[in-house]
């Protein structure tokens, strides 16, 4: 089982700095299977991955990112507003095939991975992108593997919460620290390419935010799972489940790391 993760693992990080660093048309079809494969996962938590319902929202999870390739941003909010008459006029003209909650995470489910996950694509796309993206999985796996050390070592005192009885405060501290430290190292070593004014300081803060938010966007994956009774999202990474297990860490810090480069 260890064997296999770790095979699974190397390959996938192999995968994901390849396309990042190659950019272009390579990240935004990899950004777009992720999207359209989470959003399958996520539909069959609720068991619509096979009907109307699901068709409308990969349609929709086409139509926005390839908004964004063709960088039309003015049309991201139509697509939106459309998937949403689209899928009340489903529910109306199918009525009573479908239940409220089945309505509503049609909707949530597009926002949470299609839509959130795009900022991967957003950040590889801006100025000096090829270093900025990379704040996203330090945030997201960098943090991860910060508070995993730092509980295993001096985790004493277990997280309040029902979602990940084995998480310490410890951990969850240590990961936010970690995270601003290797952002802060990061910010140091390539600073020169970095057009940002005190970007170790900038990064430093990016870093610790984004662990915050990397660490809820993992419990809230957990605490869908719990809901509805399921182990994992998918299969297809071997040792990690779906694409939604892997990633519901950079679904957090995408967004909020390309929020905070806006603002500092």
């Amino acid at each position: 089982m260890f064997i296999e993760r770790l095979i699974s693992g190397i390959v996938l990080l192999i995968i994901m700095i390849g396309s990042v660093v190659l950019g272009g048309d390579v990240l935004f079809a990899l950004v777009t299977a992720i999207s359209l494969i989470g959003l399958m996962e996520l539909y069959r938590v609720l068991d619509i991955h096979k009907t109307p319902l699901a068709v409308l929202g990969y349609l929709a999870t086409l139509a926005f990112d390839f908004c964004l390739y063709f960088e039309k941003k003015e049309y991201l909010i139509y697509v939106i507003v459309v998937l949403m008459l689209f899928v009340m006029a489903t529910y109306v003209i199918a009525y009573p095939k479908y239940v409220s909650s089945q309505i509503s995470f049609t909707i949530f489910a597009f926002i949470y991975a299609p839509v959130m996950l795009s900022y991967l694509y957003q950040l590889r796309m801006l100025e000096d992108g090829i270093y900025m993206i990379w704040l996203a999985f330090i945030g997201a796996w960098g943090s991860d593997t910060c508070a995993y050390v730092v509980g295993m070592l001096i985790g004493k005192h277990k997280l309040p919460s029902e979602l990940s009885p084995k998480k310490s405060i410890e951990g969850c501290i240590g990961g936010i620290i970690g995270a601003g430290l290797i952002g802060f190292i990061y910010a140091t070593v390539f600073k020169q390419h970095i057009a940002i004014a005190n970007p170790q300081v900038a990064f430093t803060i990016i870093g610790a935010v984004s662990s915050v938010l990397s660490q809820i966007g993992d419990l809230a994956a957990s605490a869908i799972k719990r809901n509805h009774q399921i182990k994992d999202y998918g299969k297809l990474i071997p040792g990690h489940g779906g694409i939604m297990d892997r990633f519901d860490s950079i679904i957090f810090t995408a967004p909020i790391v390309f929020l905070l480069l806006q603002v500092l």
